[in-house]
């Protein structure tokens, strides 16, 4: 009995494609799983996109025509409109020190933008275009940000308009060093691509809720890249919008991070090891109106530990402005509280 004959049907009639008796691999019909994950994962994507690049702008510094005529191109940047009236966030090292600064929008349009006010502590700052017809970037809450999550990254590296990277949450929480000089908190760590002019750019999730600015990267580190929280930005906007300029308190001391030892945090009852060194005093200024001295050794702030000029940074609000403070030293070995009145910083 023949092999066809003992399975009913022969191989050539189980498969036409079959050869000499052999049949080859069927080829499944369908998509894979993979594929349909992909296809969902390049959806989400093409989705958040299309919301936000219309709101999306690329930022010019100075004169475009005499940057042209020098044979070099204009300096430029990214931004993105967050209000159907034409508030357009970007990064402060963006527009600073610019003499002019203009806006081109994602259909083609361009418009003059006046700078409303810029805070480089943050490294934000808020423009107005006048234009009708303005698509917002919705703004999404940065608390309910997840590692792992997709980050989407629209910008304008190297002057080619509205490029799109697309990335994760690399991690949460990160500290980040403005230009300035102050430390910046609560700042998102992503692994999608940026660029010079990805800077002042949203950071997205699939739905297209910008969930943070972008601002910095570390060269020449590959994947490491930042954004300053959107929860960070809004509030910054408004205050911006409200007064021009982010308010904050000052005492007038120039001072240094120092390691206090074990026996003298022991002796004085401190929950920390390190304190700031008062270096240089301001003439006429909060701190030596209140006494200190330089040598002292700053340690808490209305009871509020000081571990470092970081610590006295953040605890310098502008509620503190003009209010009385209390202000505790250590001076020849001894712990003393002095009352400070911190004033506005110019």
């Amino acid at each position: 009995m023949g092999i066809g004959r003992l399975f009913g049907r022969g191989a050539a009639d189980e498969n036409p494609s079959a050869v000499g008796g052999m049949s080859r691999v069927p080829v499944r019909s369908g998509r894979s799983h993979d594929d349909d994950l992909l296809d969902a994962y390049s959806k989400a994507v093409v989705r958040a996109v299309e919301l936000v690049s219309p709101a999306v702008v690329k930022i010019e510094i100075g004169d475009a025509a005499a940057a042209g005529r020098s044979g070099g191109p204009a300096p430029t940047g990214s931004g993105f409109i967050f209000t159907p009236d034409g508030f357009v966030l970007t990064n402060s090292h963006v527009v600073r020190g610019a003499s002019r600064i203009r806006v081109s929008l994602r259909d083609g349009r361009t418009s003059d933008a006046d700078l409303i006010g810029e805070d480089p502590g943050t490294d934000l700052a808020v423009l107005r275009i006048h234009a009708s017809d303005l698509m917002a970037a919705p703004i999404g809450d940065s608390q309910r940000v997840k590692v792992g999550q997709v980050a989407i990254a629209i910008g304008n590296p190297f002057g080619f308009e509205c490029s799109v990277a697309a990335g994760v949450v690399s991690a949460l929480g990160r500290s980040l060093r403005a230009q300035s000089g102050r430390l910046m908190d609560d700042i998102i760590q992503t692994d999608a691509a940026l660029n010079p002019g990805n800077s002042g750019g949203p950071l997205v999730t699939s739905r297209g809720h910008v969930i943070g600015v972008n601002t910095a990267i570390i060269l020449p580190a590959q994947g490491i890249c930042f954004a300053i929280a959107s929860n960070t930005a809004h509030y910054v906007a408004g205050l911006l919008i409200r007064d021009g300029r982010i308010r904050r308190s000052y005492i007038g001391v120039g001072g240094q991070n120092v390691e206090l030892s074990r026996a003298v945090s022991r002796r004085l009852r401190l929950d920390h090891g390190r304190a700031i060194l008062v270096v240089t005093l301001e003439a006429g200024g909060a701190a030596a109106r209140a006494g200190l001295r330089e040598g002292d050794l700053i340690v808490a702030l209305d009871d509020r530990a000081v571990a470092g000029i970081d610590d006295l940074h953040r605890h310098l609000t502008e509620d503190r402005i003009g209010r009385p403070t209390a202000i505790t030293i250590v001076r020849s070995g001894e712990k003393r509280t002095l009352r400070i009145v911190p004033a506005e910083t110019p």
